[in-house]
């Protein structure tokens, strides 16, 4: 019987490692955004609006919104894979570790530090994670199932995010300058970094 490779994305265990280290470092992001208290990112508005209302941490209920998310997938016939499970559970409890770890900075430019570490971060895991074509998170998912219903994707991602940003502000989450800055800059620095880390092709 022939072995059946997959060539473009590398032994299991780099790409186990890839997704691991950029799920952890997703959730090293997360934490320093929260932590500079400059403002979150729209679902993690959300989730710290959750947090604030029912005093359960950030991380459970980026945990239990993750897993919420999930039911969506079912009309939306997306197929999750080991890299959505473990994005559901290990992000959020990576969030949490490192926000109990992080001091709380007081300096306005220590905050600045954090908030621009966290976008580089969550930029960088982004790249590393769906590089390792183990399936997508339960939040991109949602957008692209979204978009299979004929939405486009720049559409789907905006009135998904616009909703849980509202909500998450109503609730108490941080909306701030940080915000902003990162729906300026998650895009282009995805972009740079996505191709940089893309495991290298084999014959």
């Amino acid at each position: 019987m022939t072995e059946i490779s997959l060539p473009r994305l590398g032994p299991l265990p780099g790409r186990l490692l890839r997704l691991y280290s950029g799920l952890f470092l997703y959730g090293a992001g997360i934490a320093l955004q929260v932590e500079s208290g400059l403002g979150n990112d729209p679902w993690d508005v959300f989730h710290q609006g959750l947090s604030v209302r029912t005093g359960w941490s950030i991380g459970t209920w980026i945990i239990v919104v993750g897993a919420a998310v999930m039911v969506f997938w079912i009309p939306l016939k997306q197929r999750p894979g080991i890299g959505t499970l473990s994005n559901i559970l290990f992000v959020g409890l990576f969030a949490d570790l490192v926000i109990w770890i992080l001091p709380t900075p007081a300096p306005l430019a220590a905050r600045w530090a954090y908030l621009l570490s966290a976008v580089v971060l969550i930029a960088a895991a982004t790249g590393l994670y769906i590089g390792a074509g183990l399936g997508p998170g339960p939040r991109d998912g949602l957008m692209t199932g979204l978009n299979r219903l004929g939405l486009s994707i720049r559409l789907a991602r905006t009135l998904v995010e616009l909703t849980v940003l509202a909500t998450g502000w109503l609730l108490g989450g941080t909306v701030g300058v940080g915000t902003v800055v990162f729906a300026f800059l998650i895009g282009p620095l995805t972009q740079y970094f996505m191709p940089r880390l893309r495991p290298r092709t084999r014959p």
